[in-house]
């Protein structure tokens, strides 16, 4: 699934500026356990989190995930924005809660597992 449907899926604001639209993503993982993300999380997946914190931008990284949307309309601070673009990891922000947004990505095809 391409990005740009993703953010309309999701009606997420996209905070991060490097090129996003046509990056492509084969599944995504819901999750605010870092620890889990590092032991479940395969290729080309994106992370839903609540968290906003560093650590998510750094795990993001060592997982090779490109993409990162926080959930309930969390907004990272600067300086967490900042290392996803030196780590060209795009972030986005949605209103939706973790399980609505997880639903609403799954309901329009969008595998856990990279299916």
């Amino acid at each position: 699934m391409k990005l740009k449907q993703v953010s309309e899926i999701l009606h997420a604001k996209v905070l991060t500026k490097s090129p996003w639209e046509d990056n492509e993503i084969q599944s995504a993982c819901g999750c605010d356990l870092m620890s889990d993300v590092l032991a479940f999380v395969k290729n080309q997946a994106m992370l839903l989190t609540g968290l906003v914190n560093p650590q998510v931008i750094r795990t993001a990284e060592m997982m090779d995930i490109k993409t990162i949307v926080f959930v309930r309309g969390k907004m990272p601070q600067a300086g967490v924005l900042e290392l996803a673009e030196d780590m060209g990891i795009t972030v986005m922000s949605t209103e939706y809660p973790m399980y609505i947004a997880c639903g609403e990505l799954y309901k329009n095809g969008l595998g856990g597992r990279g299916e």
